[in-house]
Formats: C-alpha cells, structure tokens, sequence
C-alpha cells in the first residue's frame, strides 16, 4: 500500500547556484503548458501557470514586481531510499527532468522514517546496546553516559552509527543551532510570506497526491507479494514533464526494468510514484528571461553592459528609455553582490574631460569604486573621470609592444590605466591629462600600487606636454608615446613638427615611435585615419601600421596607428 503524505508538503531542493512593468505586461506573463507560445522543452516564463490569483488587483507602481515571475508546474517523480538514489539518477538520467539550474533530486524534509514506526523503534538512548558499551568501556577507558562527553571522534562515530540505524540523528545544542537569526528589514518595508513554502532558494517542490493503491503489481505479476512501505530515508527522482499524467504503466521501458531489477531483490518496495508541483521563484530566471518578459515583444533585450567596480554602466537606446528603471532593477538583482549600482550614459562626450553624464538608475548613488585590471589596482569616480573596461585587451597589447629599457610618454593619461601598468614593465613613465580630477586619481593610483617613483605626473594640455617634455633636458629619451584619445588625437600630431629643430641630439638618436588613436566612419577605415595623421604631419612617406581596435557603433571603428615620426618632421623648422 503506498504511504500517504500530508498534501503540499515543502521540499527543498539541494540548493542550486545563483541568481511596475507596465499592467498589460504583468498579466501577460501567465500561460498555459498548451499554450502555442509554450517552448517545447525546459522551463520558461510563458509556460506552467501563476499561484496569483486572477481576480487581484495589477500593481500600477513603477517598480519592478518579483512575485509575478513566479511560475508553477506539474511534475511527477519516483520516490526511491536515498542509499540508491545517485545510482539511479545516473542510470534514468535521460529520463529525468534535467532543467537548466534545477536538481533531479529533491529530498522531503523528516520524512527518514514513518510516524507509524518510530513508535515502535528504540529511542536514541536506547540504541547503544550492552555489548556496544562494554566494548567501548574496554577500547577507550569510557562509554556514553559515564559522566563525561565522547571526545570529538567518538561523538562523529556515534552520530553515524546512529544514522545508519534509524536514519536520523540527534545533534547536541540543536536548538540553538536551529534557532533562526534576526533579520533586519530595508527601507522600513514589510517582509513578504508566502505561507507553506520557504524560499530559501530559487525552486521548491510540493508533494500533491502520492500512487494511492497503485503499486508494481502489474509488472511482477499477480503472485507477487503486496508491496509494502519501505524504512529510512528517501528522495524525490524529478522526471521529465512529459510524464506527469502517466501511470506507472505508461512509463518509459527502461524505468520499467529499473523497477523490476530493484525489486525483485528486495522484499519492501524500493519506488513510489508521487505527483509534485515545481515552483521556480524570481530568483530563478536570468536576466535575458526577465527582460523578454518585461519589454514589448520586438524590442532588443538590453542583456550586456560595462562593469566598473561596483557599477554596471548601460548605454540604452531610445526605445529603453521608457523601460530604464525596470531593465536597471532586473540588472541589479542579477548581479548581485558583484553590482550595487546601475547606471546609464544620458548624453553623449561633449566637454574637453571626456567625462560621461550618467544617471543613476537603481542601487546606492555611489560612483567612486575601485576595480582590478590586470593585476594592478585603481580608484575611480565615474562622475569625474573617464574609463573604459571594454579597453582592457587593447591596453594589454600595447603593453606587449613595450621592453623594459623604454620610456614611455603618456600624452592622455586620464587614471593611468595604460601608465600605470606601463611603470611595472619600462624603465619610467612620464603621464599626463587636462581634468584636474583624473591627475589627483592618478597621482592617488600611483601610491596605492607602489609605483610613484616610476611615473612623473603632469596636468597639462596635450600640445604644451608633448613640448616641455621633449625639450627638457634632464628628461630621458623617450621610446614610446601613447596618445589614446580617439575623438581628437589626430589633430595633435602636428606638435611633433620641428620638436627636435636646434637640438643637438646627434644622428644616433633614436626617434619616439608614436602608437595614436582614432575613429573613423569611413567605407575604408584604415585609409581613411591614414590620411589624417599625413595631413597632420605634413608627410607622405613613412610606414604606419594599423590596427583596428573595436567596433564603437554600427559603421564607426576605433583604430590605432602605429608609426615611428619620420626625421623630415622632427628636425623640420617650424612655420
């Protein structure tokens, strides 16, 4: 006879890893499993159906609505003893309901050993027999009970035995491990319940209704003996949602032989089937699931952003904009406690900083964060000062170009990301940027990476650097000169015409090789931002090697070209 359990019994899954739309879209969330916008397999918000009730009112706040994301559906599973569970799974794995971040195995919570039994079953103090005792007495001079506690290898002995034997165990000081901690509220708001079911996780499985009377007869055949309740600890095989309106009969062959081959080598019954309710809460679903459910169908899901720290940098379109705290909000609770903060780009770089306007759309106002790349540490506020992460392996390639008897000349520094990491590798640095802001971060990022002997550090503007810098006598001949400002790089170039004109530098002198950004929209780009660097160096023949960086904008490449200034421009004299 098959066990009855209380209906809609919690059961927690093994925990598994991490992770007001408007009122049309709330309701629209809900579908049926038949529905023809139903995936055919896997779980997905436009399957399974809402445990809200069709009547309640839509929220009509502008926050985003957790608990209209959660989505329920009907699964059976095999109830099997623990100790052949992981064996079985293995074997039935194609079987199985093998969802993307769920578990095959659910485990029912004090359901080890039967209220029917335990009564007739010795208590834990009664478990240690007489032969036990004196044997333990003889071994390690003492036993449980002789008025002191088992050391800590005894007492993990005890407890396993003790298992082993009923299937539970009773743990010393349980009820004040037991004892739930005190948690605080945010934002004074009140903690949500949802009565019965405990949302330690992102899925929860409900027992519904067990096989009443329904048993393996029909496979052993009408001799065999009636199955009877098994003893100990079990666990929920999740099978496939395809089989939850089958009978035992209707079932795949290769469960069939399954239950024969464990059957007929064990007296009690080894399986049950039970019909069981899957909910996948918010916590679930990914942030691409989330957002195809929020916006309007056709719209693109603005799922890839920029990572500063702490900080998720958007760049939304025009079409995002009436959507922006919904898509921030769905981006913050996804990346969490990596993000704390979501921000968007408002208006494009206009002023001579190059600093962006953002607006803060979801989590603390915070711009000041601080970030690794590459080993090295930096401090930077995103209100003040430009940085681009997106950068990082163009700025490691060019770190690759450099020796270490180089000495490099960093015309736009900003934060140092390119002279700071340039200082661990080449003899010395010379950096420079117009913001105030950036040259007090970077004189601040040189410190904390312990390399402010290394780098000289300038607040200048670009033409009057690259001109102090070459004509200071005390500075060392510099090798390398970066120039990463894309927008407007080129139009520097002509600062190196006539730079070593009246020097006595000797014929031996080794000229800079210059690494310049820049964009261009152009059918051919690397023509194109050659013909500005020979326009802006009044010189036609020189090798320059081209790289293309990355694509910005549909159309517009961010490049850098490589050269070394032709002699013609550097000892030309100057109009």
């Amino acid at each position: 006879m098959a066990t009855k359990l209380p209906l809609f019994r919690p059961i927690t899954l093994y925990p598994p890893p991490h992770f007001a739309a408007k009122p049309r879209l709330i309701a629209a969330l809900s579908f049926s499993a038949n529905s023809p916008l139903s995936f055919s397999y896997g779980p997905s918000l436009h399957k399974g159906h809402s445990p809200l009730p069709l009547e309640s009112p839509i929220p009509t706040s502008p926050s985003l609505d957790e608990a209209a994301f959660t989505r329920v559906f009907d699964i059976s599973a095999l109830r099997v003893p623990s100790a052949i569970c992981s064996t079985l799974e293995n074997r039935l794995r194609g079987h199985l309901l093998n969802w993307p971040r769920v578990r095959n195995i659910a485990r029912v919570p004090g359901d080890e050993i039967d209220d029917e039994i335990r009564s007739i079953l010795p208590q834990a103090d009664e478990l240690e027999d007489e032969s036990l005792v004196a044997l333990n007495r003889r071994v390690y001079g003492r036993a449980e009970g002789d008025g002191e506690q088992l050391n800590a290898v005894l007492y993990r002995d005890k407890l396993a035995r003790t298992f082993n034997s009923i299937g539970y165990a009773r743990f010393r000081n349980l009820a004040k491990m037991s004892r739930p901690k005190k948690g605080k509220l945010r934002d004074g708001g009140e903690k949500r319940v949802v009565k019965g079911v405990r949302r330690g996780g992102a899925a929860l499985v409900e027992v519904v209704e067990l096989s009443d009377g329904e048993d393996l007869r029909g496979l052993l055949g009408e001799d065999a003996p009636r199955q009877q309740k098994w003893r100990g600890p079990t666990r929920l095989l999740l099978l496939d949602e395809r089989y939850f309106d089958k009978s035992i009969e209707e079932l795949p062959q290769a469960i069939k032989v399954v239950f024969e081959e464990y059957d007929r080598q064990h007296a009690r019954s080894a399986f049950e089937l039970v019909k069981c309710k899957l909910t996948l809460f918010y916590d679930y679903w990914q942030l691409n699931e989330i957002l195809e459910a929020l916006l309007p169908k056709g719209m693109i899901v603005p799922s890839s952003f920029e990572t500063v720290g702490h900080i998720a940098h958007l760049n939304l379109k025009d079409e995002h904009l009436h959507y922006k705290h919904l898509i921030a909000k769905a981006v913050l609770d996804k990346n969490k406690p990596k993000i704390q903060t979501v921000v968007n780009k408002v208006d494009s770089i206009q002023n001579d900083y190059r600093t962006m306007q953002l607006e803060v759309l979801a989590g603390n106002n915070s711009l000041v964060t601080t970030l690794v790349e590459n080993g090295i540490q930096f401090h930077v506020d995103l209100a003040a000062v430009y940085w681009n992460s997106r950068l990082a392996t163009e700025r490691q390639r060019l770190l690759s170009c450099f020796t270490k008897s180089d000495v490099v000349c960093d015309v736009f520094a900003g934060v140092g990301p390119i002279a700071i990491s340039a200082a661990k590798k080449v003899k010395y640095v010379y950096a420079n940027d117009l913001n105030p802001c950036a040259v007090d971060y970077l004189e601040k990022n040189c410190v904390l990476n312990k390399l402010e002997r290394k780098i000289q550090v300038f607040n200048m503007d670009g033409r009057r650097f690259i001109e102090t810098v070459f004509a200071c006598q005390k500075a060392q001949p510099i090798t390398q000169v970066v120039m990463n400002l894309p927008q407007d790089a080129a139009e520097f170039l002509d600062s190196f015409k006539g730079l070593f004109h009246g020097l006595n530098l000797g014929k031996g002198c080794t000229l800079p090789r210059i690494h310049v950004y820049g964009f261009s929209k152009a059918q051919d780009p690397e023509f194109d931002f050659h013909e500005r660097i020979r326009i802006a160096l009044s010189e036609v023949a020189f090798d320059v090697q081209m790289h293309r960086v990355r694509l910005v904008a549909p159309g517009k490449w961010m490049l850098c070209a490589s050269f070394v200034v032709p002699e013609r421009v550097v000892y030309c004299r100057r109009g």
